[in-house]
């Protein structure tokens, strides 16, 4: 099923999707890595301003490259979502509600979405190139000093994701090889049918 959604999200937006569904994402989400992560993590535990409010926020685990003639961005894909890992429980404590990158994530984080309403989605990786065709606007708002990975405000429009893990407790790595190999024993139980 593909759904559109426009953020900043809310619980209820987020709460039909599934593990598996395909998104068209437009609005403003924010590029950080783990650099950015713990800095963020840091200004919340001493009670300082975030760059930027997250409630109902989406973080991009990426670091785009510079952008070249004419282009707002350059390549940005993502990167593996395991290393912000330890630092994504409390950001979803503390509001955040959708993550993009690649990869599996830790139970921890999982049961953490659970308890905040939130999503994680997937972008294909080594597909920065065209991920930037789906950005309209890019500014740096925090941790410049970190170079490709700092704190930048995207403007997304048509961004396509699928939800890898989803508020209810769906993983895609876990349903996803699941139905693959159900569906593999259902095509060797039908060649071994008499016809």
């Amino acid at each position: 099923m593909t759904h559109r959604l426009q953020t900043p999200f809310t619980r209820q937006a987020l709460a039909p999707l599934r593990a598996g569904d395909e998104v068209l994402l437009d609005g403003v989400i924010y590029t950080a890595r783990d650099a950015a992560h713990a800095r963020l993590v840091q200004l919340l535990e001493a009670g300082a301003a975030l760059p930027f409010a997250l409630p109902g926020a989406c973080i991009y685990y990426a670091g785009p490259t510079p952008a070249p003639p004419g282009r707002v961005i350059g390549a940005v894909g993502p990167t593996t979502a395991g290393r912000m890992d330890g630092f994504a429980p409390r950001l979803l404590e503390a509001g955040l509600l959708g993550m993009v990158g690649k990869g599996r994530r830790s139970a921890q984080v999982l049961a953490a979405m659970r308890r905040a309403g939130a999503v994680y989605f997937g972008y294909v990786g080594g597909a920065g190139a065209l991920a930037a065709a789906r950005i309209t606007a890019c500014q740096t708002i925090a941790f410049e000093d970190l170079g490709s990975e700092a704190v930048r405000r995207l403007t997304v429009k048509d961004f396509p994701l699928t939800v890898l893990a989803d508020a209810a407790g769906g993983d895609l790595y876990q349903s996803g090889p699941a139905a693959y190999l159900a569906w593999k024993n259902a095509q060797k139980c039908g060649e071994n049918q008499e016809v």
